[in-house]
């Protein structure tokens, strides 16, 4: 099993940064494959951003593109998520996922069967 563990959310003002952590423990020798989503009340859960187990793939939604940054440190077993330039929209809170994988990345929540609990992220206007 894989556990995950994000950090780093808290309350913000429009146009500041985070940087969101996601640290994984127990069977993490194997490749695997990170992503974000988030889910706002009311909403359906959203991809944000992934990246392969090397980090030589990233992929990212629209609404973040340009303001998101997936990056990993796998001799820390530790994914990041740098947003920047935060808009009220992006308040949610925010699952790290993970799947195993030696390339590539996916889009689909499905697609990955383990979890962190969330961390919410508010952006005050």
């Amino acid at each position: 099993q894989v556990q995950l563990v994000e950090s780093g959310g808290g309350l913000v003002q429009a146009g500041d940064s985070l940087r969101l952590s996601c640290a994984a423990s127990g069977r993490t020798y194997g490749r695997f494959a990170m992503a974000w989503f988030r889910q706002a009340p009311g909403k359906e859960r959203e991809f944000v951003a992934a990246i392969s187990w090397s980090g030589g793939s990233t992929f990212y939604a629209d609404s973040v593109k340009g303001r998101g940054t997936i990056s990993r440190d796998n001799a820390k077993n530790t994914v990041f998520l740098q947003m920047n330039s935060l808009k009220p929209e992006d308040s949610a809170v925010y699952y790290c996922a993970g799947r195993e994988a030696s390339f590539g990345v996916m889009v689909n929540y499905a697609a990955y069967p383990y979890w962190g609990q969330g961390t919410q992220v508010t952006v005050s206007s």
